[in-house]
């Protein structure tokens, strides 16, 4: 807030993206051998604050706000977290985290709550069983009711609603006519249920889960339904290449996205990035995809550290 009490007016000009992001073609013998072309859509150079996913989705929901506080949810490594604190900063708009994890209140910050802290982020922390059931109404009112939000502007966690599910449509949109095949990796599903909605009728799209518990195919046809009124594209959701599930980067997966990064000179984000590409090496090399596809995987993110040092003042 500014000294009279009063939120500060969004400075708009602090969220300008660089769009359309820029659409690599790679030359990786993984897929040339089998007549695939791949092609990285780096949405990770959007916004050097609000990055890939996180712009598209948090821009609408907050032009939506119209400079009232923001609450919203993560877990102790959200990059949605971050995401909104950076906005914060940025628009000199409130913002309240609710954490999952109510142990955590008595540790020390981790380095990505410690970036939201910094960036101005009020954290709130709650225990596991209540963090699950957010979105009953009940609960949700009075965790708003406790933590002085009960007028704020609620952002779900993720950032996946229908606002922001008609924001990444555009990342379809930029992709038309550009790939057979596009992939994106997938947490709360917002991102690839605008994605598909934007793809030309020919085209399809691929979520890659990062979550385990095959729940996602059905969140994304709730989000698309709420945004479009139905099921948009053609699109399906792979859940093998969760690695145990969100923040599991175990040793395989460290040292594909480590040759990834020697071959292609990318900095690969771990829990969402590394494991789609991951996943399209490995559906490539079981013959998924005729020869003559072009492949087009959305770079979402990139890692943490790369990020902090973006948002270092």
């Amino acid at each position: 807030m500014s000294d009279n009490g009063r939120v500060p007016r969004p400075n708009t000009a602090d969220l300008r993206p660089h769009l359309p992001s820029p659409l690599t073609e790679v030359d990786d013998d993984r897929f040339a051998g089998r007549g695939v072309r791949l092609l990285l859509k780096r949405d990770d150079l959007i916004h050097p604050d609000l990055i890939g996913n996180k712009w598209r989705k948090l821009a609408p929901n907050l032009a939506a706000a119209r400079g009232r506080a923001l609450v919203t949810f993560g877990g102790a490594y959200s990059n949605h977290l971050r995401a909104t604190a950076a906005a914060s900063r940025l628009l000199g708009v409130p913002t309240l985290g609710i954490v999952r994890g109510q142990e955590l209140a008595d540790r020390p910050l981790n380095p990505s709550l410690s970036r939201c802290a910094a960036d101005g982020m009020r954290l709130s922390f709650v225990d596991r069983s209540t963090f699950r059931k957010k979105n009953d109404p009940q609960v949700l009112a009075a965790l708003l009711d406790a933590t002085g939000a009960a007028d704020a502007y609620l952002v779900p966690e993720g950032g996946s609603n229908s606002v922001a599910v008609e924001g990444c449509a555009d990342l379809g949109r930029e992709l038309r006519c550009r790939a057979d095949v596009v992939a994106v990796a997938c947490g709360t599903g917002g991102t690839l249920a605008g994605l598909a909605a934007g793809l030309a009728p020919e085209q399809r799209a691929i979520g890659v889960s990062v979550l385990k518990g095959g729940f996602l195919a059905a969140d994304v046809r709730a989000l698309q339904e709420a945004a479009f009124g139905g099921r948009r594209g053609a699109w399906r959701v792979e859940d093998r290449f969760h690695f145990g599930g969100y923040a599991r980067v175990p040793a395989e997966l460290s040292s594909f996205a480590d040759d990834f990064e020697r071959r292609h000179g990318l900095p690969v984000e771990r829990l969402y990035v590394a494991k789609m590409l991951y996943a399209l090496v490995t559906l490539t090399e079981e013959g998924a995809f005729p020869p003559g596809t072009t492949l087009a995987a959305v770079v979402t993110g990139a890692p943490f550290e790369e990020a902090q040092s973006s948002t270092s003042r």
